[in-house]
């Protein structure tokens, strides 16, 4: 018997929504990427997976018991509440200047994060 394939990846329509999103929002409050691309990528790939799954961008860097009701919450949906109110992400997706980890670019390529989405399959 041939068992069916589990989908490990995004869609690629909201792959593409989550990047976009992401830029915007990184633009719009001042914040940065992670210097390194492939923590962009990850967290992105993760926001896009959790709305094709959940219809909403969970927060792919928590361990949730029951993300339907989180998601009905939607204190972890992307930007998350610490986010939106104090400029704390926890995936190290938007990052203040000041944060040692936070590059210079506020814009990924959907080539960049297929990349690393391939290269960790």
């Amino acid at each position: 018997m041939i068992s069916p394939e589990v989908n490990t990846t995004s869609s690629d329509k909201n792959l593409e929504a989550m990047r976009h999103f992401s830029e915007q929002y990184a633009k719009r409050t001042g914040t940065y990427f992670c210097s390194e691309p492939s923590v962009t990528a990850v967290v992105i790939e993760g926001l896009a997976k959790h709305k094709d799954e959940l219809g909403s961008p969970l927060c792919p860097c928590r361990h949730y018991e029951d993300k339907e009701a989180e998601v009905n919450a939607a204190y972890w949906n992307c930007p998350c509440v610490p986010m939106r109110e104090r400029k704390e992400c926890h995936c190290m997706l938007f990052l203040t200047p000041d944060n040692e980890f936070a590059g210079e670019m506020q814009e990924i390529s959907l080539e960049t994060i297929k990349q690393v989405r391939d290269s960790m399959a």
